[in-house]
């Protein structure tokens, strides 16, 4: 399983970075990410949403903990930052086990709970603009939706 790095200049590209990953995506996947305040986070899953043709705006669920989207799959978008000193179960296995892709920010604040397989996804500011990601899947369909998406980017 190799990790994919790109490296991203505008938010723009970050959105369209995340629409063109969700044309790979199925239900069940969970992509985690990881980053700094201000990294993109909620950048990125925007761009998913729009990949999963969902009208909807995407904001950030920091103070809800869970947002639910509606698109050609669900989009489940999670923020556990508030979690942090909490073993609460808030059943997480019914979304990543569910119908449609779930994205949790600040995930190793919730490690236990997440499934083996997933897209992680480091996000590291390198300026006020460019963004470094980091992707490493963790598991077979992971790696298979990494390696579908590599093939396809390369051969455009």
């Amino acid at each position: 399983m190799d990790t994919l790095q790109i490296k991203l200049t505008s938010p723009e590209e970050t959105i369209q970075f995340g629409a063109q990953l969700a044309e790979y995506l199925k239900p069940g996947d969970v992509i985690t990410l990881e980053g700094d305040l201000g990294a993109g986070k909620t950048t990125f899953t925007k761009g998913l949403a729009k990949g999963l043709h969902i009208k909807r705006v995407v904001k950030s669920p920091t103070f809800t903990i869970i947002r639910e989207y509606k698109g050609r799959l669900p989009l489940y978008h999670m923020d556990v930052y508030r979690l942090e000193d909490s073993d609460e179960d808030l059943g997480f296995d019914e979304y990543f086990e569910g119908e449609g892709v779930t994205v949790v920010e600040w995930a190793h604040l919730i490690e236990d709970f997440l499934p083996d397989d997933r897209l992680a996804i480091t996000i590291r500011r390198l300026s006020d603009n460019e963004r470094e990601l980091t992707i490493e899947p963790t598991g077979e369909r992971s790696n298979s939706v990494c390696e579908e998406f590599r093939n396809e980017s390369i051969s455009d």
